[in-house]
C-alpha cells in the first residue's frame, strides 16, 4: 500500500508516503569489532557472539486499524542454543511450520518505547519457507506487546516515520 505524503510534525516538511516496515541491521549486543574475531558472526538471518549467545531476525507485527496491510518492526530474538541449532535443522524444510514455537528475548531496542523493548519475552513461530518467523510477545502492559494485540493507526505509523526520520 502506497500512503500519501504527510506533512511532518518535527520539521514542517511534506515527506513521501509512510513506510510500514523498519529493520534494525543487527541485534543491540552486536558491534563491528566483534566480526574480526572467531566465534562472532552477524548473517543476514542469524547472529552469533562469543559462541554462546544465539539470535535470529523476524517481524513483530502490528496490526493497523485504518490502513490496508499492517505495521512491521524487524527484530532479532536471542535463542537458546538448542532451539538456535533445532531452526536451522529445519530452516529449509517445509514442515517446519509445524514447529512449536521457541522462546527467546527481544534482543533490539526499538525507538518510540518506553519503557525500552530490551528484553521482553517473546515465542518465535516460524512461517513458510521464504517468511521470517512471527514474533510473540508476551501479553503483559508494555506497549509493544499492547500495540501488537490492540492495533495502532496510521497515526501511530507516521510517529514512527518521524522518529526514524529525524533520530
Amino acid at each position: 500500500m502506497i500512503t500519501p505524503a504527510f506533512t511532518c510534525t518535527c520539521c514542517g516538511q511534506e515527506h513521501n508516503g509512510l513506510p510500514f516496515a523498519y529493520a534494525m541491521a543487527a541485534p543491540v549486543y552486536w558491534s563491528p569489532e566483534l566480526a574480526e574475531t572467531p566465534g562472532n558472526v552477524l548473517g543476514d538471518e542469524y547472529c552469533v557472539i562469543n559462541d554462546e549467545h544465539y539470535f535470529v531476525r523476524g517481524r513483530v507485527v502490528l496490526p493497523v486499524h485504518d490502513a490496508d496491510e499492517d505495521f512491521e518492526w524487524g527484530v532479532w530474538v536471542s535463542l537458546s542454543k538448542e532451539n538456535f541449532i533445532r531452526m536451522g535443522d529445519v530452516f529449509e524444510d517445509p514442515a517446519r511450520v509445524q514447529e512449536p514455537p521457541y522462546f527467546g528475548w527481544l534482543s533490539t531496542v526499538l525507538p518510540g518505547y518506553e519503557p525500552t523493548t530490551l528484553n521482553l519475552k517473546t515465542n518465535l513461530h516460524t512461517q513458510e519457507l521464504g517468511i521470517r518467523p512471527l514474533i510473540e510477545l508476551e501479553p503483559t502492559d508494555h506497549p509493544l506487546a499492547v500495540e501488537q494485540r490492540e492495533g495502532i493507526t496510521l497515526a501511530r505509523v507516521q510517529e514512527f516515520a518521524e522518529i526514524a526520520l529525524h533520530q
